[in-house]
């Protein structure tokens, strides 16, 4: 009876010991998510902080960018944003807001066409990381992107507005910030013609 009994609790003992065993909360490595199992669709944030990205116009002069680091999306070393070096365009977006979601194809083909000229970089803010993960590989979004879930960006700079675009000379000077809406290709490209002084065919 009783070896009958050991046996019929044994694989219960087992399911108990395994269930113990495993903690769906431990925590994971930095840099590894929910979504690392899938390669991430951003480019790596290595190189922004590496020699300018193009000439610019060195006339204007802006307040510096925020004292602030940043972690890069793919999991590279965390960005300083005052190390970025310009002419740069920074997107800041959450996947959760439809004007973001409209303008971002935008500022893709902006990344293709800038041609070294100008570094496009995206800061997803107030959002998960998977949701910025499915949108980026939805709308083949490649360029760089830094992570900044608490909105830490935004404070920064006193700004609230989604979307927002932050337009970088190459001196590291924060030259105009649009809240205006969603961007397309022509505005853009005025827009960087205007604040950074160099032409991108639209």
């Amino acid at each position: 009876m009783n070896r009958r009994l050991a046996l019929l609790t044994l694989p219960l003992l087992l399911v108990l010991a395994t269930a113990c065993t495993s903690d769906p909360e431990a925590p994971r490595p930095a840099g590894q998510s929910t979504v690392a199992a899938r390669p991430s669709p951003f480019e790596g944030c290595a190189d922004l902080t590496e020699g300018p990205a193009g000439p610019g116009d060195d006339e204007a002069t802006g307040d510096p960018l925020p004292e602030l680091t940043l972690t890069c999306f793919t999991g590279d070393t965390p960005v300083a944003l005052r190390d970025i070096r310009g002419p740069a365009v920074v997107n800041i977006w959450a996947s959760w807001c439809p004007p973001c979601r409209k303008e971002l194809p935008a500022f893709q083909r902006l990344h293709e066409r800038a041609d070294g000229q100008l570094r496009v970089i995206g800061v997803n803010t107030q959002d998960s990381r998977s949701a910025a993960q499915s949108i980026g590989e939805d709308f083949g979004v490649r360029f760089p992107m830094l992570f900044d879930q608490g909105k830490a960006f935004q404070r920064a700079l006193e700004r609230s507005a989604f979307p927002m675009t932050v337009f970088v000379g190459a001196d590291g000077g924060v030259r105009y910030i649009d809240t205006s809406g969603a961007l397309d290709d022509a505005q853009l490209a005025e827009l960087v013609k205007r604040h950074l002084g160099i032409a991108v065919p639209a």
